[in-house]
């Protein structure tokens, strides 16, 4: 594994209870989503599942090539609207990215950058709130993370990429990877 994605690992799973926590189930009772071992070009590698409060997130990590996709799915104790334009996904989305920013920051990822303001992203039929983030990593490159956001079926569905520009992986190489893996998910 790359240095990168062993930070960014890292860093995601920081607030998360240890890896020793039971697996997710293969699919997601309320959204119906069905983690398979390959979903798109993108393979199984590990799931976990942990209570916070009365809600639990549930976590499935993928990699398609060298591009780690995470998705975490959970309600945070309250119903979630369908969509990405809804204040519930907005004020989520900020509270994420700057969870992330912290985690990563505190983890040595140095000369962060993100757009001031994120955008929405179409991947299927799907929209999200979305962001790119980059920073540098210790060994001298320059890590990427993509996170994307939606309220789908009551639960708020966050993924996120990631992947490092020493791996010769663009943007829009991580773009094709998430377009066939949500396209295969969320179908």
């Amino acid at each position: 594994m790359s240095r990168l994605l062993a930070i960014v690992l890292s860093a995601l799973l920081a607030a998360a209870p240890a890896l020793g926590q039971p697996s997710a189930p293969s699919v997601h009772s309320g959204t119906k989503l069905n983690f398979a071992a390959t979903v798109g070009t993108a393979q199984f590698a590990r799931s976990s599942s942990y209570p916070v409060g009365r809600d639990t997130v549930y976590i499935y990590q993928y990699f398609a090539g060298k591009v780690l996709i995470a998705v975490d799915v959970y309600d945070g104790g309250r119903r979630v609207p369908s969509g990405s334009d809804n204040p519930t996904v907005i004020s989520q989305f900020l509270e994420e990215v700057t969870t992330i920013e912290r985690n990563l920051k505190s983890h040595g990822i140095k000369h962060f950058e993100r757009p001031a303001v994120p955008s929405s992203c179409t991947y299927g039929s799907v929209s999200f709130r979305c962001i790119v983030m980059s920073g540098q990593i210790e060994s001298g490159g320059r890590g990427f993370s993509k996170l994307l956001l939606t309220g789908y079926r009551d639960h708020f569905v966050k993924i996120r990429a990631e992947w490092q520009q020493s791996d010769g992986i663009t943007v829009s190489n991580a773009d094709q990877a998430l377009q066939g893996f949500i396209s295969a998910l969320m179908r």
